[in-house]
């Protein structure tokens, strides 16, 4: 139902065409047309009856049939108003087999980061999870979460936004947080089974919405009008897919875009804190600091920038 509708979509987007013409060239009846059309209504597309059929005349500004509408990657999108958490839907798709889809949502209502703590997410945002399960050992998965922080900060660059990198999970605007990354994942030692990538994009909200501890801003903050929705997903996708498809491609990119390295930093370990100069960052996402005791490489941990000493 769904491909028929996407593939209805598609001919409409070659111009104008008569309810017998799509029905001859999708192998449909003209009552299905008429019923896809009347959906693709329904769900915010305006499609006009003119002289020669119908005619797509306008996009919706997000929801799932509009963002995989030009979507160049592989995704399916699972697409809520509303929901508690992308990440939990991604889980349970995971539980059912499915890979490759994308759990899109305007809205959050429990939704949550790092160390179990309250992530805010208002309508407006850009809530998402990618679920995908690549072919790699667990000890590489968090080179996802990479990914997806040079994904999220190209997506924002191409929008006028200078967003940057803050190790390990953070895309920041001058220190404000801009997106939170919270990857999740099972398998076994040798195999992941699969990786949820969640992506909390602060885009058309307010920052004074959200908590005031992380220091937030959004892209319509920083850009002074609001941000296509759906064109930023879909390049925030696109270029996930681009880097998920080119792991050794990562790390020169999440370089690239890095506020932290070349930062005094200090880093809140399990085993204690690391302080020093943060000099690089090794697969599969790891930092290193030095320290006056020498190179210390943080696989996790909390991160502060320190003014310089």
């Amino acid at each position: 139902m769904q491909e028929t509708r996407h593939r209805v979509l598609d001919a409409l987007a070659a111009g104008p065409a008569s309810g017998p013409a799509l029905a001859d060239e999708l192998d449909i009846s003209r009552a299905a047309v008429w019923k896809h059309v009347e959906a693709l209504r329904e769900e915010g597309f305006e499609i006009e009856s003119v002289d020669d059929g119908y005619e797509l005349t306008r996009v919706p500004e997000f929801g799932g049939t509009a963002v995989e509408y030009g979507l160049d990657a592989p995704f399916e999108i699972d697409s809520h108003d509303s929901i508690p958490s992308t990440n939990a839907r991604a889980r349970d798709l995971a539980a059912d087999g499915a890979e490759d889809v994308v759990v899109l949502a305007d809205e959050q209502t429990g939704g949550r980061g790092r160390l179990d703590r309250e992530w805010t997410s208002p309508s407006g945002g850009i809530w998402l999870s990618v679920l995908c399960r690549p072919d790699v050992p667990m000890a590489h998965a968090p080179v996802f979460t990479l990914a997806a922080a040079v994904a999220v900060t190209r997506a924002a660059r191409e929008a006028g936004v200078d967003a940057r990198i803050k190790w390990p999970n953070d895309v920041v605007v001058d220190g404000r947080k801009l997106v939170g990354i919270l990857t999740e994942m099972e398998g076994e030692a040798d195999r992941v089974s699969w990786v949820v990538v969640g992506m909390g994009i602060n885009a058309n909200v307010d920052p004074d919405s959200l908590p005031t501890d992380a220091d937030p801003t959004s892209l319509r903050h920083e850009r002074g009008d609001p941000i296509d929705r759906r064109v930023f997903t879909q390049r925030v996708l696109e270029a996930f897919h681009d880097l998920r498809s080119d792991i050794d491609s990562v790390l020169p990119a999440w370089r690239e875009h890095a506020t932290t390295l070349g930062q005094r930093v200090r880093v809140e370990t399990a085993d204690g804190p690391v302080e020093g100069e943060a000099v690089d960052i090794r697969f599969p996402g790891a930092l290193v600091v030095d320290t006056d005791d020498g190179e210390v490489t943080v696989t996790a941990g909390d991160c502060d920038h320190l003014r310089p000493v």
